[in-house]
């Protein structure tokens, strides 16, 4: 997950996911908006699931248990794609001029 603090911007989700809580996965009284943060809410991700990332068609929800357990205030909830991170740490290092080797298999 993303746990970024966020902003204003409101989290959106798929058909098939519509109507589940983000964090335990239920789907029983919606009760919280969800927010997520501005980088995840801006660019190609915008417009689609915190889940799945397919084109969204309604609001994101907490559930009521997950609202009362405050776990609504870790943070963004949106799933991060662990193919895209391994991509940006490519970069990084291309950035940095850091040497080959030490990190990613191939595969």
């Amino acid at each position: 997950m993303c746990r970024r603090q966020p902003g204003i911007a409101i989290g959106r989700m798929c058909e098939k996911c519509d109507g589940k809580c983000p964090i335990c996965d239920s789907y029983v009284r919606p009760m919280t908006i969800v927010r997520i943060c501005d980088e995840c809410s801006f660019g190609t991700a915008a417009g689609k699931c915190i889940i799945c990332s397919s084109p969204a068609i309604s609001d994101a929800y907490y559930c009521t248990e997950c609202t009362r357990l405050e776990k609504d205030r870790d943070g963004c909830p949106r799933i991060i794609n662990m193919g895209a991170s391994r991509v940006d740490a490519f970069y990084e290092r291309k950035k940095l001029g850091l040497e080959k080797g030490g990190g990613f298999k191939k595969g």
